[in-house]
C-alpha cells in the first residue's frame, strides 16, 4: 500500500469570473525522495497550484493533504512546520549578509530558545546557535556553496543565489520541498549543476515538487510529471510518457521542439 505524501483533491481556484485551476488532482505517493514536476505553457495555472499547496492561497473548493493530514487553508508558516516548504522564483536576500548568515537565519523556525534567552545569551540559546551553525554548514556543503560561505550575497552570481534560496528552504527541515522555477535565468552550466544538486536533495530523503519551464532539465530530473493546460490537468506520467503524449504535444503546439524537449 503506497503512502500518500502530498495530495491535492479536486482543487479549484476562482478569481471572480476567472478560473485559474479547475478540479486538479495531484498525488505524490510511495517512497520519499522522488522528484515530481508540474509543467505547462504560460498561464496554465502552475503558480496558483503551488500557492494553494503551500497555503499562500486558499482553494475555492477541494482539499490538500500532507501525509494524510488536512492542510487546506492553513497559514504558510503552519504548513512549513508540518514539513512542506516552498521556495520562490525570486530569492529574497539581504545584500550585506553572507551565505552562511542567510542559511543560519532561515533556521529560526526550529529555534528552541525564546527571545529573552537569545538576548541574554543563555545556555539554551547558545546550544541553538551551535546546532544551527553546524546544520547551516552541512546545507552549504550539500548545495556546493561552502567556498562562498563567508561571501556577502551582493557579490554572488545568479546561479549561486538560486542555490542559496534552495539552501534557505532546506534550513527549515522540510519533508516536501516545493521549488518554483529553480533553474530560471541560469546558463546551461549552472542549470546542470542545479539539476545534480536537486537530485542530491531528493536522494537525502526529501520529496521534491517543482514547477519549471526548462524542459530539458525537467526531463532529466523528474521521476514523474503532471501537465497543466488552461488550469486543468491534461496528462501525467513518466518523462518518456509525457514526451510522447499527443495532448501534451498539442498543448505546446507552436513552440519549438528543441525548447520543449518533446
Amino acid at each position: 500500500m503506497s503512502t500518500s505524501i502530498l495530495e491535492a483533491r479536486n482543487i479549484t481556484k476562482r478569481f471572480g469570473g476567472l478560473t485559474a485551476n479547475e478540479d486538479v488532482n495531484l498525488l505524490l505517493a510511495g517512497e520519499a525522495g522522488q522528484v515530481v514536476s508540474v509543467i505547462g505553457p504560460n498561464g496554465a495555472g502552475k503558480s496558483t497550484l503551488f500557492k494553494m499547496l503551500s497555503g499562500f492561497l486558499k482553494p475555492s473548493s477541494g482539499s490538500v493533504l500532507l501525509y494524510g493530514q488536512e492542510i487546506t487553508g492553513m497559514a504558510p508558516h503552519r504548513i512549513a512546520r508540518l514539513g512542506l516548504v516552498r521556495t520562490f522564483q525570486e530569492t529574497t536576500i539581504f545584500p550585506d549578509l553572507t551565505a552562511m548568515e542567510h542559511v543560519s537565519l532561515a533556521h529560526q523556525l526550529h529555534r528552541q530558545a525564546n527571545d529573552l534567552e537569545v538576548v541574554l545569551r543563555m545556555p539554551r540559546a547558545r546550544a541553538d546557535e551551535a546546532a544551527l551553525s553546524a546544520s547551516a554548514a552541512e546545507i552549504l556543503e550539500l548545495m556546493e556553496l561552502s567556498p562562498v560561505a563567508d561571501v556577502a550575497a551582493r557579490h554572488l552570481p545568479q546561479g549561486y543565489l538560486r542555490l542559496l534560496g534552495i539552501g534557505m528552504g532546506l534550513a527549515t527541515r522540510p519533508r516536501v520541498l516545493l521549488l518554483d522555477e529553480p533553474y530560471a535565468g541560469l546558463n546551461p552550466e549552472e542549470t546542470n549543476r542545479a539539476v545534480m544538486i536537486t537530485r542530491k536533495i531528493a536522494n537525502s530523503g526529501i520529496s521534491v515538487l517543482l514547477v519549471e519551464h526548462d524542459m530539458k532539465a525537467v526531463m532529466a530530473i523528474s521521476d514523474f510529471i503532471h501537465v497543466l493546460y488552461f488550469g486543468k490537468k491534461i496528462a501525467e506520467g513518466t518523462p518518456e510518457e509525457i514526451r510522447n503524449n499527443p495532448k501534451v504535444i498539442e498543448a505546446y503546439l507552436g513552440q519549438e521542439d528543441k525548447e520543449l524537449g518533446l
